[in-house]
């Protein structure tokens, strides 16, 4: 305990300011730049570090060094440091940080191909030093374990280490074509409609439900689980698909016309949330606290009323 001890009075800035280069740029001579050291020093204080730290970091191979699982969990405390010493030297001198690095964003697919993909740019151009990996799946990562350092979900989440902000709700609507000629017609039974369908793997998500509560017996012209097909196939003519009403800003789909027949069903149109997750221990991290300022302000603006959404 007492070596322990000894080792983590010894760990200076210095040394995870080395770390974080060293993360970030994956080579000796890259990291040594940012730094102001030659590779070779570089090399001897790496080496140091990890016989302190009684723990290997980085991997060398020929195409540069590979964190390792023992680098990747001191990777968030790291940058903890950095933003504390960021605001130290802020405070004391009015110093400012360039924000940069990797920010692993988990969001499901329909989202990012209508909203986040195209929002992208905009990121790049405001802060041209962070990353995006997108993770564009149905699988919920497990942010308490650090399987993402932010995500869009459209169920609250639950933990006391997550901090969540709901960004917005669009309501499930059937949409047609803008550019379709019959979309001015009036439907007044459900099962008329030629209908654009979830696979079986999503028949439990709420609009799913929906459709086969009220049209039953409709034979779907199109079943697909990728949204972005779907979006794609009412933007076509092929029929009339349920999306969440802030479509209309970003595709070229409008609300089906319905009859007043139809108005107790079109009440029952479930609701879509959208809700920004992240850890708690991350979110005063800058490269962080960037991307989540950054979503909550594109996708807010989805739902503002005004004009159609451009990139």
């Amino acid at each position: 305990m007492v070596a322990s001890t000894q080792a983590d009075d010894a760990l200076r800035w210095d040394d995870v300011r080395l770390f974080l280069a060293l993360h970030r740029e994956r080579s000796l001579s890259g990291a040594g730049a940012r730094v102001g050291l030659d590779a070779s020093t570089l090399s001897r204080r790496l080496a140091a570090l990890e016989e302190q730290l009684a723990a290997r970091l980085f991997d060398r191979t020929r195409e540069g060094l590979v964190a390792t699982a023992a680098a990747d969990l001191l990777l968030p405390a790291a940058e903890e440091m950095e933003s504390a010493h960021a605001r130290f030297a802020r405070d004391a001198s009015g110093f400012e940080r360039e924000i940069e690095g990797v920010v692993r964003l988990s969001v499901p697919p329909g989202i990012a191909d209508a909203f986040v993909g195209p929002g992208l740019a905009r990121l790049r151009k405001r802060h041209p030093r962070i990353r995006i990996d997108l993770d564009a799946s149905v699988r919920l990562v497990d942010l308490t374990r650090r399987e993402a350092d932010l995500a869009l979900r459209t169920i609250r989440p639950q933990g006391g280490e997550l901090v969540m902000l709901k960004i917005g709700a669009s309501r499930w609507t059937p949409m047609v074509s803008s550019s379709n000629p019959q979309k001015g017609a009036r439907v007044d039974r459900w099962q008329d409609v030629d209908w654009i369908a979830w696979g079986e793997d999503l028949t439990g998500i709420p609009p799913a439900r929906w459709l086969a509560k009220y049209a039953p017996k409709a034979d779907p012209v199109l079943r697909t689980s990728h949204m972005a097909t779907q979006v794609a196939a009412v933007e076509a003519g092929l029929g009339v698909a349920l999306l969440p009403l802030a479509y209309t800003r970003v595709s070229r789909v409008a609300p089906l016309r319905v009859a007043k027949a139809l108005d107790a069903s079109v009440d029952d149109l479930p609701v879509n949330e959208t809700w920004l997750v992240g850890h708690r221990a991350l979110r005063g991290v800058p490269r962080i606290a960037a991307v989540w300022d950054f979503l909550v302000e594109e996708l807010r603006a989805v739902d503002a009323p005004g004009e159609k959404r451009t990139t």
